[in-house]
């Protein structure tokens, strides 16, 4: 398939865009772009910076896509953003590049579901399948894991993680690392047991959904220390494999766990 750009379009020579790539009505396409095969961005779409943009996404109206960094620290480096495959990206949405002080780019995965006035800052890490519902708000160096969805209004402040398969309520406030297949939701965000529907849905057999819920009972209710439940969980994990996703999740630092 050709590609295909409507004459008010301004795609910069030097933009590698590949079959069947379609560019809407008065969006602006960098020099420093790539869009991957069968990939549509919709009119008035701004994408700039070193980004590179995978097959098949929807780049809805207004999106602003590889602009640089709001950080201070930001100098003019060619640091980078990478979009994967299939992902859905609803009006307004904001992705910027890295920054030199974190890996140097900003990645989002595959089948990603955004929706409007969502902003992934600088040098956010956000796997696949996770749904950003609208005007959530990534601070920098934010990692979230496969499957998370993040209800309207979350905010997640910078250096957090937000564990695979694990939710965030509406107007969550996310002030430390929210573990695998949690639920939270308040201000600041607190747990509230593990997403078992989500779960489910997911293929999880029941026993392993029933070994999930023992160990959040052991991270979150048997008056246990932090160390003493990641010691107990890791046991756990050898016993179970998807305990493990928590257990290593646990043992690999961060600015402390939502209590």
């Amino acid at each position: 398939m050709a590609v295909t750009v409507h004459p008010t379009a301004i795609v910069d020579p030097a933009a590698q865009l590949a079959d069947g790539v379609d560019i809407g009505a008065y969006s602006v396409i960098g020099p420093h772009v790539e869009i991957g095969a069968g990939t549509r961005v919709h009119p008035h779409v701004v994408i700039a910076g070193h980004t590179r943009i995978g097959r098949d996404n929807q780049i809805h109206p207004f999106c602003s896509i590889g602009g640089d960094p709001q950080d201070k620290k930001y100098a003019g480096e060619p640091t980078r953003l990478e979009i994967g495959d299939r992902n859905t990206l609803r009006e307004y949405v904001t992705m910027n590049c890295g920054t030199t002080q974190d890996v140097g780019v900003t990645r989002v995965g595959n089948d990603n579901w955004i929706m409007a006035y969502v902003h992934v800052a600088h040098d956010c890490q956000v796997g696949s399948h996770t749904i950003m519902a609208n005007n959530t708000a990534l601070a920098g160096h934010v990692h979230v894991g496969d499957w998370v969805i993040l209800g309207g209004f979350t905010g997640v402040h910078q250096f957090v993680r937000v564990g695979a398969h694990s939710f965030c309520g509406v107007h969550s406030s996310v002030l430390q690392d929210v573990p695998p297949f949690v639920l939270a939701n308040g201000v600041p965000a607190t747990p509230h047991g593990i997403n078992s529907e989500g779960l489910r849905r997911r293929g999880y057999s029941s026993d392993a959904i029933s070994a999930i819920k023992r160990a959040y009972k052991t991270l979150y209710r048997e008056g246990l220390s932090l160390d003493d439940a990641k010691a107990a969980i890791a046991e756990a994990a050898k016993v179970t494999p998807e305990v493990a996703l928590l257990s290593d999740f646990l043992a690999s630092g961060g600015r402390g766990i939502i209590r």
